[in-house]
């Protein structure tokens, strides 16, 4: 399944260790872009579902993802956020997404993990209720939020009242 603008995880050790993937919970991982044998591997890691979150036009975007991983009868789905514009839309059609999904193993990736670990912290605060301050440790292994991502995840917490001050 491929979803188009609306509005706008969770790898083993050693796969995970390859892609240099941060585990968020036992059930949801992020990571940057993996490569095809990977994708490949990720029923055999126990994954349920694979959730792209760059368009599929990237210059080192895996071509036959969607086929790679379907194939192996896990649910994907590709939400292209864009990186210089991400939208309140874009965390609302994730969220969704994630609800979704229930309580699957999911790997959610983008190229470099930076809209990826962004978006899993703000599905981990606002609707998973967890705390801010231990679901930021994933995203600040990785960056430090700046520019349309920063004002993305403050708007978000600010409107669904998580305190939290990004470091």
């Amino acid at each position: 399944m491929q979803i188009r603008r609306l509005g706008s995880l969770v790898f083993a050790l050693t796969l995970g260790a390859t892609l240099g993937a941060l585990a968020q919970t036992p059930r949801l991982v992020t990571s940057g872009q993996p490569s095809a044998d990977a994708l490949a591997g990720l029923k055999a890691q126990g994954f349920d579902a694979d959730i792209y979150l760059a368009p599929p036009t990237v210059s080192d975007a895996v071509h036959d993802e969607q086929l790679i991983v379907t194939r192996q009868r896990l649910t994907f789905i590709n939400i292209p956020i864009r990186f210089d514009n991400p939208t309140d839309a874009d965390f609302e059609t994730f969220a969704g997404v994630m609800t979704g999904l229930g309580s699957r193993k999911v790997l959610v990736h983008c190229q470099v993990n930076l809209r990826a670990s962004s978006m899993v912290f703000l599905y981990r605060t606002i609707v998973l209720k967890e705390d801010p301050r231990v679901a930021y440790e994933a995203v600040s292994g990785v960056w430090s939020p700046e520019g349309p991502w920063r004002r993305l995840i403050e708007t978000e917490l600010r409107k669904h009242n998580v305190a939290f001050e990004l470091l």
